[in-house]
């Protein structure tokens, strides 16, 4: 049987460690027949030993920091270095200072806020810009999100960075739906990734979930997060955009 993503060519960033859901996404995509080229930024030498261990050898790792103009204007041509295009794009990047979590809503000072939503919010639409040179009819840019329809206790700037991710995405579907580019996030539960454990008291959410999921929750397992990014890239989802897709084990639907 040909594979789901049978040609295709991604691009992705956030693989830190092979407990993301970006690695999970980069694995089930090179399994399913893509082409993958990676980012990295900080620790590229981590990045390029965690890569290793993807089933199939890719090219040299492209260093990104999406606050950094000049390599986001780089981009496309550090790309064309390893494939000739791009038939999809997941952003698997967020970061917020510790000032601004972990119940210090009201204590947060802008210049921190600012760092969170530029790197967590901002930097969807300006991935998707660096990229777009390289974009054809059919692609698809897949993000990352923690539902933000609720306050959750100490995500607090972070859930307002997701706010306007979410918002992001659906005007990245607005403007480059005429050029029959889709975008849309997948909403995990929570898990044990390393962004989850830089939030102060992040594991307030794993009980509750785990108890209240419908299907249940496996704080662990990434594969059903991966899996859902790997079919909002192919050919299978040719008419969605604009959405959150929820992968959470039904939490979102029952609520505390």
């Amino acid at each position: 049987m040909s594979g789901l993503l049978d040609g295709k060519r991604l691009l992705i960033t956030g693989v830190l460690t092979d407990q993301s859901i970006a690695f999970s996404a980069a694995r089930l995509a090179q399994e399913q027949g893509a082409e993958v080229v990676l980012t990295g930024f900080g620790r590229m030498s981590l990045v390029e030993r965690i890569a290793k261990r993807l089933p199939k050898p890719v090219g040299e790792i492209i260093e990104l920091d999406v606050t950094n103009a000049d390599q986001l204007a780089g981009l496309a041509d550090k790309v064309r270095e390893q494939v000739d295009g791009l038939d999809g794009v997941v952003h698997s990047i967020g970061f917020a200072p510790q000032s601004v979590l972990g119940g210090e809503f009201l204590n947060a000072e802008w210049d921190d806020v600012a760092t969170a939503v530029q790197i967590s919010t901002y930097s969807y639409k300006a991935l998707a810009m660096a990229c777009l040179p390289l974009l054809g009819r059919g692609s698809s840019i897949v993000g990352l999100t923690f539902d933000a329809t609720l306050a959750w206790p100490v995500y607090d700037w972070m859930g307002v960075a997701k706010a306007g991710l979410e918002s992001a995405s659906r005007y990245l579907a607005l403007h480059l739906g005429k050029q029959g580019i889709r975008s849309n996030l997948v909403s995990a539960g929570p898990l044990r990734t390393m962004a989850a454990k830089s939030i102060p008291g992040f594991e307030q959410f794993e009980d509750k979930w785990v108890e209240r999921a419908p299907l249940g929750w496996d704080l662990t397992d990434t594969d059903a997060a991966g899996r859902a990014i790997c079919a909002l890239l192919s050919d299978w989802f040719p008419a969605t955009t604009g959405t959150v897709l929820h992968v959470d084990g039904g939490f979102h639907a029952v609520g505390a």
